[in-house]
């Protein structure tokens, strides 16, 4: 298999072309530009670029759309114009892109959402899906049902129907207090992956021998709440383990037979989840009250000397704010692109506030520019900490005119980012002084979080640590849940203030949106150290 890579530049955008051929054979090519445009060195805000998506049909693509200023947007869409999915949304840095071509004709469209320049390098290769199918666990009782029918030469029209109707998964009780969970798929050539299952992994489904029926049981407990997407026909690249587990996210959608997808808004079944809450799931606070007054925003871009680039940052100041209010609490968030929407963080701060629940919070949201980045910047890293410190709590003061002091200055984040609040925290415990971590990613150079904690100077800290019962130890190795617990009891041993809490759930953004709620009413309710 030979690649080639060709290169388009059409106003301030770069297109490489990359697509496999055999020898001999005259390249098809990946794409092409439709035309070429003439202009400014940066494409303005709302303009559009297009591509025809010269592929075959079921080819698995795989690229990288690299912005170098501004922010962009990228769609597959029929020729007709009738949008197939959103590939890529409201990026600034780089992100990857996977799918599948479709059967019909297509066209990549690139959206300028701010002026700037991008870069998209694609390749399309022949990864036809690894038939995979472990041996069936048949622990349901309708399961069990259905395996006898159709080996007794029944049909599953019938139980399909009932799902379609009943909604998935397949909830039974699993006897013990505890809930049996079933996974369903239909109609799969090769394989299905269910991505975000109770095991904390992505785990591949079973197919029901002489049916159109794939599944996989889990026995979980009565209070669980989780999100997840279904994987079929997975692309089996060549290439890395990593190359190859990714793949995954050319086919990953909602459930199409689960009735609460997530969000109810998103472009396409691609950009949702579906969600479950089984009746014992804990309430999250904050997301009844959708009359409390709404509070104001102010977005800004901040460069930064210290780590040499500059990102979004949002100020959130709740209705009736005055910045000389004594019990004024600073809340600064990382991941801010998934807390202002997965999280509906707004919303929740609006009625906790209005309902007397929280004091007056003004809320900062600190974007990360890409994948990349954000694995760089959060894990620990001491130029980021100083960041905060010296750049961005200024900046704060400064639009806000609020000073408010390090004990009521919280830091929050989940997964990286809860792994940031902490060592930020630790390294500067005269600014901030109470940190929540959610599904801190604690198990990443456990040693670095230790010796911060052995060395930090003591200080009214205040630490909330909540995991997920789903993200336990794997094959051996700790994981988010036991790090988590561990970490809990030497910041205790320490002489630390630490509550937590876990949650039957996952490393997901459906259960993290109750945890920073349940946080904030910990530490709101928690004796103050002013």
């Amino acid at each position: 298999m030979v690649r080639s890579r060709a290169t388009v530049v059409m106003a301030g955008l770069v297109f490489a072309i990359c697509a496999p051929r055999s020898e001999g054979a005259q390249m098809p090519g990946i794409a092409h530009a439709e035309a070429v445009v003439a202009g400014d060195d940066h494409l303005p805000a709302g303009q559009v670029r297009s591509l025809t998506l010269v592929a075959r049909p079921g080819d698995y693509v795989r690229g990288t759309l690299a912005v170098g200023a501004g922010r962009f947007q990228l769609d597959l869409v029929a020729a007709d114009g009738r949008p197939i999915r959103r590939l890529a949304d409201d990026v600034e840095g780089r992100t990857g892109v996977h799918f599948i071509a479709p059967n019909g004709p297509a066209r990549l469209v690139l959206t300028a959402l701010e002026q700037g320049t991008a870069q998209l390098t694609m390749e399309a290769s022949a990864a036809p899906p690894e038939a995979v199918s472990p041996p069936p666990h048949l622990i349901s009782p309708v399961m069990v049902a259905l395996a006898g029918s159709v080996e007794a030469g029944s049909g599953t029209e019938a139980f399909w129907a009932e799902m379609a109707r009943r909604g998935t998964p397949l909830v039974e009780p699993g006897g013990e207090g505890q809930v049996l969970l079933t996974f369903l798929a239909r109609g799969a050539r090769t394989n299905v992956r269910l991505v975000g299952a109770p095991s904390g992994d992505h785990e591949w489904l079973s197919r029901l021998a002489g049916s159109d029926v794939w599944f996989k049981s889990f026995t979980v407990p009565p209070d669980t709440r989780l999100s997840y997407r279904i994987a079929p026909d997975v692309p089996a690249p060549s290439g890395s383990d990593r190359e190859r587990r990714v793949a995954l996210l050319a086919t990953a959608a909602a459930d199409p037979m689960n009735h609460h997808p997530w969000p109810a808004d998103a472009p396409d079944a691609f950009n949702q989840d579906s969600t479950l809450e089984l009746p014992a799931a804990p309430v999250q606070p904050g997301l009844e009250n959708l009359s409390a007054p709404r509070g104001t925003f102010i977005h800004f871009r901040l460069p930064s000397a210290r780590l040499g680039n500059t990102r979004g940052i949002t100020l959130y100041m709740p209705a009736g704010f005055d910045p000389v209010d004594r019990r004024n609490q600073l809340l600064i968030l990382f991941d801010a692109k998934a807390y202002l929407t997965k999280v509906p963080t707004p919303r929740i701060l609006d009625t906790l506030i209005a309902d007397g629940r929280l004091p007056p919070t003004l809320a900062v949201f600190v974007s990360e520019i890409d994948a990349e980045s954000r694995a760089r910047e959060l894990p620990g890293n001491p130029a980021f900490a100083e960041f905060m410190a010296t750049e961005l709590l200024p900046a704060i003061q400064a639009r806000s005119h609020a000073v408010i002091p390090a004990a009521r200055t919280i830091l929050a984040g989940s997964s990286y980012g809860g792994l940031a609040a902490t060592a930020v925290a630790l390294t500067h415990p005269e600014l901030f002084g109470i940190v929540v971590a959610m599904s801190g990613s604690f198990w990443w150079r456990p040693e670095r979080i230790a010796d911060l904690v052995a060395r930090a100077p003591h200080r009214d800290l205040r630490f909330h640590m909540s995991a997920g019962l789903f993200e336990g130890a794997h094959q051996g190795t700790e994981g988010i849940l036991e790090t988590t617990r561990r970490l809990r009891e030497c910041l205790r041993a320490k002489g630390y203030a630490v509550t937590g809490r876990d949650y039957a759930g996952g490393h997901d953004y459906w259960v993290w949106r109750g945890a920073l709620a349940d946080a904030l009413l910990s530490v709101a309710n928690a004796p103050k150290i002013d």
